[in-house]
């Protein structure tokens, strides 16, 4: 009786498996915010914390409309624009220059949100653009070392599968 030769999964499997990983990742990390007690800031927290539930629910459109009526009422809520950058990549690749633009804003709020950097590295590969997404990893590396790891995975594991499935294909 011959024996079954282990197989290893296709490259193209092991890369997609990471953007899902780092893909659901944002909705584990993203905690709810303390609100303050009253003004427009006040409103915003709460309106961005139900779209954090949405996120975890993974219903981005939903989570899209709530982060989108949080920043109308305080465009300076950088997890705000982190998150909303997030739900819109998730909705496909007609969202790409938007989630980009999000993610930048959210950065250039708060430069130390590593979630930021990391979701827009993925972005930057989903875009076929790796040397963007290894600038945001070397930011990364001494922002967060763990998420620098998730990104790295991304980043190499992706780069060997452009045109056959890997991240760069996903949402297209």
């Amino acid at each position: 009786m011959k024996r079954a030769l282990a197989r290893r999964p296709p490259p193209w499997l092991l890369a997609w498996t990471l953007l899902l990983v780092a893909a659901t990742a944002v909705a584990v990390e993203s905690d709810p915010l303390p609100v303050p007690r009253a003004g427009a800031r006040a409103d915003a927290v709460r309106l961005y914390n139900d779209g954090v539930a949405l996120l975890v629910a993974r219903d981005f459109s939903q989570a899209q409309q709530k982060f989108e009526a949080a920043l109308a009422l305080d465009d300076g809520l950088a997890e705000a624009h982190n998150n909303l950058a997030f739900a819109l990549r998730m909705q496909g690749r007609q969202n790409f220059a938007a989630s980009l633009a999000h993610y930048d804003r959210a950065i250039a709020l708060k430069p130390g949100l590593a979630q930021a950097y990391m979701y827009r590295g993925v972005l930057f590969m989903q875009q076929g653009d790796p040397a963007r997404a290894r600038q945001d990893l070397e930011r990364l590396r001494g922002l967060d070392p763990g998420l620098a790891a998730e990104l790295e995975r991304v980043v190499d594991g992706a780069g060997e599968e452009r045109g056959r499935g890997g991240v760069a294909a996903q949402y297209d």
